[in-house]
């Protein structure tokens, strides 16, 4: 009978090159984010920034077929997305992201990887492998492991009751080890990780990136999204302004549309113009203008200068909530699909 092959030889594959023009997601409340663009090789490291609710994770998720785009184009590993979400989803792992790949504290360490082997080893695989022998399946799941364990760097021996200790029990670092680890027995070709950089202090941190750039020097695509990135890393940024400004005439348009959508449209012609008074207000306007300049009226137009800053005020804190909630919101419809 032949022996099965070591998981380094048998499931070994590429990185996954990344690239990306224009690329956008719109909720129900605006856009998560849009125009981003990322030119990627494979086995690079890179990292999502940005801040909280800029749309982050939904930039991770669109860019492992989990979260549909709706504006521009994306390839992952040779991968059109919006088109081919189902070959990313199989050619991707989900690393630890909050509220779509949680860990069940109760749950040992042991089960977690055994769970995903069976998984892997019954979802993952070939017809064909299904009908070997036992005793050949069992040794590639424990390869699996091994390997998984070893390129995140989680030493079980180490925990505080071996493979028998609870999730509940592990320390931040440890949960995102086994995550990682949990992702890398599916053998993906691009692995993607939020909140990497989530509540480590800094020596954990430093630990947490020589982790995830290991796996990525032995050629899997690293994909995560942190809140201070390191230098060697290919950066994609979601914050408004870090995006690049355009004239064209279809992006205005696009943009009024994610505005009209969002229930805050500015009037046509102008994204900054404000609606037009009503004829009463533009009556007392002239018989203010009519008035003479002395104490009261200078102290009028101090009063109208304060009010159009208080409204712009207004309206920055209003468009940064609306933009929050189409990332939630976003997020939340991936959760459900």
């Amino acid at each position: 009978m032949r022996s099965p092959r070591p998981a380094e030889e048998a499931h070994s594959p590429s990185g996954a090159a990344v690239t990306a023009e224009g690329l956008g997601v719109r909720g129900p409340r605006g856009w998560a984010f849009r125009d981003i663009s990322v030119a990627a090789e494979p086995g690079a490291l890179i990292a999502i920034t940005g801040p909280s609710g800029s749309g982050r994770t939904c930039l991770l998720l669109a860019l492992t077929g989990r979260m549909r785009v709706a504006a521009g184009h994306a390839e992952v590993g040779g991968h059109r997305l919006p088109r081919q979400m189902t070959a990313v989803r199989r050619s991707t792992g989900l690393g630890p992201v909050p509220g779509v790949t949680d860990l069940e504290p109760a749950l040992t360490v042991a089960e977690h990887l055994r769970e995903r082997a069976l998984l892997t080893r019954r979802f993952g695989g070939t017809l064909r492998g299904l009908f070997r022998p036992r005793s050949a399946r069992a040794a590639e799941s424990r390869a699996r492991i091994e390997d998984a364990l070893q390129r995140a760097g989680l030493d079980v021996d180490a925990l505080p009751k071996g493979a028998r200790t609870a999730v509940r029990d592990l320390e931040r670092l440890e949960v995102l080890r086994l995550s990682v680890a949990l992702a890398l027995i599916g053998a993906p070709r691009l692995l993607a990780v939020d909140d990497t950089d989530l509540k480590l202090s800094p020596a954990d941190r430093a630990h947490a990136w020589s982790m995830l750039r290991g796996i990525a020097e032995s050629g899997t695509t690293v994909l995560a999204v942190c809140s201070e990135p390191p230098a060697d890393a290919v950066v994609l940024s979601t914050s408004p302004h870090d995006r690049p400004r355009t004239d064209d005439p279809a992006h205005a348009r696009e943009e009024r549309e994610g505005w009209e959508e969002a229930g805050d449209a500015p009037a046509s012609g102008s994204a900054t113009q404000r609606p037009a008074p009503a004829a009463g207000a533009s009556d007392a306007a002239s018989e203010t203008a009519s008035a003479p300049r002395g104490a009261d009226g200078a102290g009028g137009q101090r009063d109208g200068q304060n009010d159009e800053q208080d409204d712009g005020q207004d309206d920055g804190r209003h468009d940064a909530r609306e933009h929050e909630g189409g990332a939630f919101d976003a997020i939340a419809e991936a959760g459900r699909a």
